[in-house]
């Protein structure tokens, strides 16, 4: 089968929205509801870096889409649509292509998006696959990274580390946990959450937000770099799931993996200590834990505190290069 039929037979029928036209020419046309401005992120993962290779298509597709949709939660914007580019090599069979678009199929349903266009194109060797994720928020209301104070509270939702455990589990073993445990972790590795039911609620209550893609600790201090200031973290405070918590009491995870481990893809944000009694309601209407794990500060410092001392990591987070 040719790129033209490929595009046709697979993509094809993931072009709901009207703006995609079909995929019958070469751009989409969207306009922003009323008093809206569209919201615009990329992403993009390769074979061997953000996952394995060994998964199926549907939860490579899956991980793909909902690392972009992260994105849109953290602006708290209403996820609309996304463009996509796929780098295959030849080896890469129409059944995988099946796989892949089903799990896309799966979760526009679940989330409410349509495929509006992109790319294929031939690789050497390997799976490239990008994402350009389109959302909406009313204008001027869009959660950005710089809108925090001094003497706010530090809050992240969920529970931190499950990926990185996880992915450590696919290549090593612990006893400390159960096969069950260890098939949720390996799970969360490979297909994230996006926090979309707590994005669009932060938005008037939130002074700045992200999500936690890279660790926390290097996402925090970018959070802090935007805003012009820094913060405090209480490694006690943050959040782990059980599993999670017995690997780091056996030994299996160190602090540092927890607080500089990267795939997390919940939502860090800070609040006016004045609406800490909002959260226990937010965190009800969202359905998503929410977790207070420290405070900013007006000297441009991020550090780590355990039981009232400053742990110093050899490293903060993922980075590329």
């Amino acid at each position: 089968m040719h790129e033209f039929e490929r595009i046709e037979k697979f993509f094809t029928p993931l072009a709901t929205h009207a703006g995609a036209l079909g995929l019958k020419d070469d751009a989409a046309l969207l306009s922003p509801s009323a008093g809206c401005e569209f919201v615009i992120t990329t992403d993009a993962i390769t074979e061997g870096v953000h996952f394995v290779g060994n998964e199926s298509p549907a939860s490579i597709a899956k991980k793909l889409l909902r690392t972009n949709l992260s994105d849109l939660a953290a602006k708290g914007a209403k996820p609309i649509g996304y463009q996509l580019s796929v780098m295959l090599p030849s080896k890469i069979s129409d059944d995988w292509l099946h796989g892949f678009t089903s799990g896309l199929k799966e979760d526009q349903e679940r989330f409410g998006v349509s495929l509006l266009g992109g790319d294929s194109t031939l690789s050497k060797g390997f799976i490239a696959l990008c994402i350009t994720a389109i959302g909406e928020a009313a204008k001027g209301t869009a959660l950005l990274r710089s809108g925090a104070l001094p003497d706010e509270m530090i809050v992240v939702s969920g529970s931190l580390a499950e990926s990185t455990a996880g992915l450590k589990l696919l290549s090593s073993d612990s006893d400390a946990i159960s096969a069950v445990e260890k098939a949720y972790l390996t799970e969360r590795y490979r297909i994230p959450n996006p926090r979309v039911s707590l994005g669009p609620l932060l938005k008037g209550i939130a002074s700045s937000a992200m999500d936690i893609s890279d660790g926390l600790m290097q996402d925090l201090t970018h959070l802090c770099r935007a805003s012009l200031l820094g913060a405090k973290i209480n490694f006690d405070h943050v959040p782990l799931s059980p599993a999670t918590k017995k690997l780091y009491m056996s030994g299996f995870l160190t602090m540092e993996d927890i607080v500089a481990g990267g795939d997390d893809y919940e939502l860090l944000f800070t609040i006016p200590a004045s609406r800490a009694d909002q959260l226990p309601a937010l965190s009800k209407q969202s359905g998503v834990p929410l977790t207070v794990i420290g405070k900013t500060h007006a000297e441009k410092a991020v550090y780590l505190d355990h039981k009232g001392k400053v742990i110093h990591l050899t490293h903060q987070g993922y980075q590329h290069f």
